[in-house]
């Protein structure tokens, strides 16, 4: 149903008649006012009158009289039309003349059309401006206006020029766009080519000019009718590092000393292939020959090319030999040396035998203790990855003081390496680049620098990186940081003060958060915002004041009417203070390759909770951080602080009602979420929130969204790292009525009131519709990789790294709230603690040794937290075709594949399966069941000690289709079971299922359960329940055909329901449930129909005179009370089969309920009364299987997980070897490719070469040593299009030489391997640039080179592969080509 109330007003929503997909907004018709005629529109016909009727008179003169006027009409109209082409003619002419000699009239720039007139209304902020009916007007200046209204039929345009030169800045207010009004800044098929700024001033507390309605203040603002088209030049708006730049750009570290009184020649040997500072010495040459001498020595002794550096630190002349001297002029070139004076300063960079030409050198005179200046000697170098540097030493009399230093540096010389072609970004641009550790504050922004050199996938940053920025895929995870260019061409910006003022948080905010924004409100015209940048946008203390914001639009694309649907393209949305696009009861807007950066509070926001089709495609948001809006966006302090929207004296809980700022803030799951990255938040990457009912401006609208039952919309290769609670986070609602002293919780505040359940048409009565979570790349969050709770939900071709907990399901509920769902993993990957070490700094709260190889890195959470791959919570949940690699544990902390929630109070279910895993020898710890201790506690609340999985296949534990079980769990255990003591658990055969029991009456309850085979193991629950409630419930694991008894801490309760969770057809148990000698009951057995609430098929249960009569009638529904032991007992059975993963059977839920009266109060246990006259002898019911070998076909199929998903990678390894490693008995060298392994067992080269464009190997070659057969195989024996693969066993004949075979294949130049151990390398055989991929490593002395692993790409364009007989499928843009059909 379509609804219009006209401008300003609220769209109303209706509920489609088929309540298909939930409760959709209902279309809001755009009111567009028409284009401004090019002439008025003619005369309205008039009607004909109604004359009498009668016969026509015809005469001859009256024709001829009516032909010769339409004659002279004609002539008539023939004149004015030539006036008016000749007209047009000269205006079009005029128009020409005025256009640059460069520019060619083009009818796709607004800033041609002929209509319009120069316009410049010069500079005074106390002129408002309206530009109305027949005005419309090219901007071919700057300007400043207190105001722009464009209305009526008026149009702006910027004026632009050829080549760009045509900058023009409008300095206002605000700017409103309304009723036929237009504003045009380039078009999507002419760009504007120069610099066009909109700054919008004003300040909060300024009250001397009155706010506009439905704006305020400080906008642009676009009403029904308006036009907004703002288009600047495309560029890429965001990308991936495809190469680490380590923290100083240096992968050493790079290098700096200042030194007072250091007297003498101070040096520095530094490694010319790595720029590690190799040698620190000083030579007092002023008082000692002997220092004299030893500089001359060492100078002698170091190898040719080494970079030598010397520094003067107070005087060094006195005792310097001429021998010395002659030493430093022959093998550094110095020209200075022979000549130095007293106290004189002087400096020198050299390589070491390079002659005069590479030796750099200056001193100053001294003269009262002072030289004026600085005595600085600087060089450039290279390293053998293409890392330029530079090394530098100064010397200097300065106040009175000597003063002498080193560096050794990358600053000004970094060049990122990046996926895309961006060369379109300029010199003097910002770039932000993402942070790849836990926190998001290594997020770094820089400068472009000029770069002659770079290539166009490259650029060079002003300055040096502080952070380490991965680039490439780790472990199989992709964790390349996203670079984002935040200039644009197009600016709109906030006009700020340098402090906070007023009323703008300034208790939390030392910087002005009052900026500017853009609001759009309903059937607007049109808007359409590509390549724009806003900075200082949003206002923290305004609510609806965001830099982007569509509000209350209703739909925006076809379903709204519009031919050319709304979209926002490439946007630069940095340094706002309050948000970056604001979507608000608005559907079908696209959002795509926009950054959202620096943002206070949630940065993709939907806001009412009814916003659906929206897509989000290819867009960047990182660094998110608290704001105050609303109880979400909040952190601790000012949760517990703005207490102005609570009931009065009540203390909002931070944990549970606020810190859920995320990058996106998806409030209905019908939205589409392709190739999107959350790079950084303070609390969530991406959060799928809940309403219940509409909120905000739309309160009462959509009084129930049905969004919980909502299927999901698509989600496909997002990423989400470097987040503080949650990369993906799939749970909880928000309040949606206001404070009161029942419930004084804030209005919006987080509430755990939602679960997830989609169904067919938010049907509940209909099939489940499964949630598809497809690619998602998960690392360096915090706390978790991903919460998801709700059902049914499939996540598949997955990638989870370095997460304090990498994936945790919850339930949509459990019995009796949820009738049961699944939810599944597959085809994924889970590493525990990658190659990615992260850099201690950036707000990282935690470094200490971990990983495989226990060096020091970042930590989530606590140096012991106990890291878990896969976290078991409650279930179902399925498993399967997934590997796990690098979870290995370390003293301080246990780190598992498999692990379970910690402190769990809830129920556990034994249908969680687990199947077709590969745990690879790099995790020591499959399953950890806990202990007692830090983060475990006591370890004993009802969930902990029911924690339960089925290994379907034995892939977990060896042992197929047996379950794996907490050690000291008796009810569930065995003789047979195979303890696994690290696991602190153990493998049983069995059948296993729930008994769901709940009670009545008595408060502070507990109970203990008693298996008939081990009578001294009985087992305590707590109940869920709070313990002062007077009904509790409790869900015992139990293992079918077994006896057990019931024993209570009190009284027993008045009433008791057993309910049969999770039992299939025939399953049984016999349970014997403790009272008082002189209790009466009333058995009886119904069906529970959770749907509608209605129970039906009630039975009573009869009475039998013994426990053996009672066996014989098992399938009769009877029950025996053994007075002389005060156990009732009585068979739990399953008459009917389950469906799915339904907890209850096709029938209903099969309960039990017995109603007890007594008239004793003591306390129920009757433990000594039942043993030993009950006991029975252990067995398994179910014999323990064989176990199995290894299995070959687990584990995931892909080895990379990428955030290009279309593009394959290879996986390569090189183990290289070198003499000393073998003498500490390590025999292992090899080359491995996709897991085939090529091994290295003798002396000599391995090179294995691999077509990059299909990744198969072509050629596999050993070499004993560089003789000509190997150097001929260098020459001519690699085919084009090749990764080569180099390792290096022993010490070969020739190992120095082939530093010179290295250079073509993408050594940036000829490495210095004498003295070398051994050597590993990935290279390209024939390609006009290095890949960013190759790399040489060394070993030398005790340190080894190691496992080096490469991902790397196939078939990339710069590879010159052969065109494939068909394109490559792109499922990212058949799914976005889905989202907007």
């Amino acid at each position: 149903m379509q609804v219009n109330n006209g401008p300003g007003r609220h769209p109303v929503f209706m509920a489609p008649s088929n309540g298909s997909a939930g409760y959709t907004p209902g279309r809001v018709a755009p009111v567009r006012s028409p284009p401004p005629a090019k002439a008025p529109p003619p005369p309205p016909l008039k009607p004909p009158s109604l004359a009498p009727a009668r016969p026509a008179a015809f005469h001859l003169s009256e024709a001829q009289s009516r032909r010769e006027h339409a004659q002279n009409q004609q002539r008539k109209n023939t004149y004015i039309c030539a006036g008016i082409s000749l007209g047009a003619l000269l205006l079009t002419l005029i128009l020409v003349l005025s256009l640059t000699s460069g520019d060619v009239l083009d009818e796709n720039c607004p800033d041609h059309d002929p209509t319009l007139s120069n316009w410049n209304p010069g500079h005074d902020l106390k002129k408002a401006v309206v530009v109305g009916s027949g005005e419309r007007f090219r901007l071919v200046a700057s300007a400043t206006l207190q105001s722009l209204t464009v209305q009526s039929g008026g149009l702006v345009v910027f004026a632009d020029n050829k080549d760009g030169s045509k900058n023009i800045t409008l300095r206002t207010r605000h700017v409103l766009i309304e009723n036929g009004g237009a504003l045009h800044i380039g078009g999507p098929k002419c760009r504007y080519r120069s610099r066009a700024t909109i700054t919008l001033v004003g300040r909060s507390d300024d009250t001397s000019i009155a706010e506009v309605p439905g704006f305020g203040r400080k906008f642009v603002g676009v009403r029904a009718g308006g036009t907004l088209e703002l288009h600047g030049i495309e560029r890429p708006s965001w990308t991936f590092l495809s190469r680490t730049v380590p923290a100083s750009g240096l992968a050493t570290g790079g290098y700096a000393f200042q030194k007072n009184f250091s007297r003498g020649i101070n040096l520095r040997v530094v490694d010319q292939d790595s720029g590690a500072v190799l040698y620190t010495q000083r030579f007092d040459t002023h008082e000692s020959y002997n220092d004299s001498q030893r500089l001359g020595q060492l100078l002698r002794t170091l190898p040719s090319g080494r970079i030598v550096t010397l520094a003067i630190g107070d005087s060094a002349v006195k005792s310097l030999l001429d021998e010395t001297k002659r030493t430093i002029q022959e093998l550094l070139g110095s020209t200075y040396v022979n000549n130095l004076q007293y106290r004189q300063a002087w400096a020198l960079v050299a390589v070491l035998g390079g002659g005069n030409g590479s030796c750099t050198e200056d001193t100053r005179e001294h003269e009262n203790h002072d030289t004026g200046g600085r005595a600085l000697a600087r060089r450039d170098f290279v390293t053998v990855d293409g890392v330029r540097f530079s090394v530098a030493a100064y010397s200097e009399w300065r106040n009175g003081f000597p003063i002498s230093g080193f560096q050794v540096d990358a600053v000004d010389q970094v060049v990122l390496n990046l996926q895309d072609d961006v060369s379109s970004w300029r010199a003097g641009e910002r770039i932000v680049v993402a942070s790849t550790d836990y926190s998001m504050h290594q997020a770094e922004e820089f400068t472009l620098l000029p770069c002659p050199h770079c290539t166009k996938r490259q650029v060079r940053i002003q300055g040096k990186p502080q952070f380490t920025h991965m680039g490439e895929i780790v472990d199989g995870v992709d964790m390349r940081a996203e670079v984002a260019l935040l200039s644009r061409n197009i600016l709109i910006q906030g006009e700020m003060e340098r402090s906070c003022y007023a009323n703008n948080w300034c208790q939390y905010f030392s910087h002005d958060t009052f900026g500017g924004h853009v609001k759009i409100l309903g059937n607007f015209t049109s808007v359409h915002l590509s390549q724009v940048e806003l900075k200082h946008m949003g206002q923290q203390a305004v609510k609806g004041s965001y830099p982007v914001h569509f509000h209350l639009c209703g739909d925006v694309d076809q379903r709204g009417g519009y031919n050319q649907p709304a979209y926002l393209d490439s946007l630069s949305i940095h340094h706002s203070f309050s948000r970056c696009v604001t979507i608000h009861a608005t559907n079908g807007l696209l959002v795509r390759d926009t950054v959202g950066y620096d943002a206070l509070g949630h940065c993709f926001f939907l806001e009412d909770g009814i916003e659906q089709r929206n897509t989000f495609f290819h867009n960047l948001g990182l660094v998110t951080k608290p704001g105050t809006i609303l109880p979400t966006d909040r952190n601790d302090t000012m949760c517990t602080e703005i207490q102005d929207r609570v009931y009065k004296g009540y203390i909002p809980s931070p944990a549970t009602e606020c810190k859920a700022v995320s990058t996106f803030w998806i409030a209905n799951p019908n939205n589409n979420l392709i190739n999107n990255a959350a790079a950084g938040s303070q609390d969530a990457g991406i959060w799928y929130i809940f309403h219940n009912a509409s909120t905000g401006d739309t309160h009462g609208l959509v009084p129930e969204t049905k969004a919980e039952l909502t299927p999901l919309g698509i989600f496909y290769n997002n990423r989400v790292h470097s987040n503080f609670k949650a990369g993906l986070f799939i749970d909880k609602g928000v309040k949606t009525t206001n404070a009161t002293s029942t419930d004084p919780r804030e209005y919006l505040c987080l509430d755990n009131n939602a679960r997830f359940r989609p169904h067919e048409d938010s049907d509940p009565s209909k099939p489940r519709v499964a949630a598809l979570i497809d690619t998602l790349i998960s690392f360096k969050n915090n706390d978790l990789g991903a919460w998801i709770r709700g059902g049914d939900i499939i996540i598949q071709n997955s990638g989870f790294a370095d997460n304090g907990v990498g994936l945790s399901f919850a339930s949509d509920g459990s019995y009796p709230k949820d009738i049961g769902s699944s939810q599944e993993v597959s085809e994924s990957l889970f590493v525990g603690e990658s190659k990615n070490r992260g850099f201690n700094g950036g707000q990282n709260k935690y470094w200490g040794a971990g990983g495989v190889d226990n060096k020091m890195r970042t930590l989530p959470r606590n140096k012991t937290f106990p890291i878990r791959g896969f976290q078991i919570y409650d279930g179902p949940v399925r498993l399967l075709r997934s590997t796990f690699k690098s979870y290995t544990s370390t003293s301080e902390r246990f780190t598992s594949a498999v692990g379970f929630n910690l402190k769990n109070a809830w129920q556990l279910t034994p249908r969680n399966n687990l199947s077709s895993l590969y745990f690879l020898p790099s995790v020591t710890l499959r399953a950890f069941f806990g202990r007692p201790g830090q983060w475990f506690e006591d370890n004993d609340l009802d969930g902990d000690k029911n924690s339960i999985f089925h290994d379907l296949d034995g892939s977990v534990s060896g042992y197929p289709d047996t379950y794996a079980v907490r050690a000291d769990n008796y009810l569930v255990r065995h003789p047979d079971c195979v303890n696994m003591p690290q696991w602190n658990g153990c493998v049983c055969s069995g059948r296993y299922a729930q008994v769901y029991i709940k009670t009545q009456g008595v408060p502070n309850l507990s109970l203990s359960i008693t298996r008939d085979e081990y009578p001294d193991k009985p087992f305590v629950l707590r109940g869920i329940n709070s313990q002062g409630a007077l009904s509790q419930q409790y869900q015992p694991v139990l293992m079918m055909s077994k006896s057990y008894t019931l024993h209570w801490s009190r009284e027993a309760p008045k009433e008791i329901v057993l309910s049969l969770v999770n039992f299939d057809l025939g399953d049984w148990t016999l349970l014997g449930l403790c009272y008082p000698s002189d209790t009466a009951f009333q058995v009886i057995s119904d069906f529970y129909h959770r749907q509608n609430n209605v129970f039906d098929g009630m039975e009573d249960y009869g009475s039998v005179s013994s426990l053996a009569e009672l066996e014989k009638r098992a399938m009769d529904r009877k029950y025996f009370f053994d007075k002389s032991t005060g156990l009732l007992w009585l068979y739990a059975r399953a008459r009917h089969g389950r469906s799915g993963h339904s907890y209850c059977s096709i029938r209903g839920c099969e309960r039990v309920k017995i109603t007890a009266t007594t008239s004793t109060k003591q306390t129920c246990n009757c433990t000594a009364a039942a043993y030993p006259k009950y006991s029975r002898a252990p067995s398994a019911a179910v014999p323990m299987p064989k176990p199995v070998q290894s299995c070959s076909r687990c584990g995931a199929s892909k080895l990379a997980f990428s955030s290009d998903p279309s593009i394959s990678y290879l996986q390569t390894q090189i183990k290289p070897l070198s003499v000393a490693e073998e003498q500490k008995n390590d025999t292992q060298a090899f080359i491995t490719v996709n897991n085939v392994q090529f091994s290295l067992t003798k002396i000599g080269f391995l090179v294995v070469s691999i077509d990059a464009c299909t990744g198969k190997v072509t050629k596999h070659s050993f070499f004993a040593k560089l003789d000509s057969k190997m150097e001929q195989y260098f020459k001519a024996g690699i085919p084009v299009r090749s990764i080569v693969l180099l390792a290096s066993r022993g010490q070969p004949d020739g190992f120095a030489g082939i530093a010179q075979y290295l250079v073509p294949l993408g050594a940036a130049k000829m490495a210095d391997l004498k003295g070398k151990g051994s050597l590993a390398f990935f290279g390209f055989h024939k390609s006009s640039s290095a890949q960013p991929w190759a790399s040489l490593q060394v070993g030398q002395g005790e340190e080894a080179a190691g496992l080096q692993e490469r991902y790397i790409p196939l078939s990339l364009e710069e590879y010159a592969c052969p065109p494939p007989t068909e394109a490559p499928a792109r499922k990212d843009l058949e799914l976005l080509r889905k989202a907007l059909s």
